[in-house]
């Protein structure tokens, strides 16, 4: 994500920060209403939220009242991506990025 975010803002400056913010958004929309979103795998009930303006798809699962973000890819990116992800036991910079959203929001 944050390459994704440089090369946005090379491309026009402000851009990567509108990109980052479509994003953050896109992850709120999954915090307040997860069931909201289709479930694009079955087998692991891998849901899928779109960003708005940018061709990014947040991939996530949810667990009880925990949600797992697996990735953040952009819409050309093969899904193999996402689902090696699934498998992994650390969710690492997702995790974190996950972590700093809900102390942003829950205040």
């Amino acid at each position: 994500m944050v390459e994704a975010a440089l090369w946005y803002e090379q491309q026009n400056p402000g851009l990567g920060e509108k990109f980052v913010a479509a994003v953050d958004q896109a992850i709120r929309r999954v915090i307040e209403n997860p069931l909201a979103f289709p479930v694009i795998h079955r087998r692991h009930e891998v849901r899928r939220a779109l960003t708005h303006r940018f061709p990014y798809r947040v991939f996530f699962t949810l667990k009880g009242d925990t949600v797992f973000i697996h990735a953040v890819l952009h819409g050309h990116r093969h899904d193999r991506h996402w689902k090696a992800r699934l498998y992994l036991s650390g969710m690492g910079e997702i995790l974190i990025f996950l972590l700093c959203l809900w102390r942003r929001y829950s205040k």
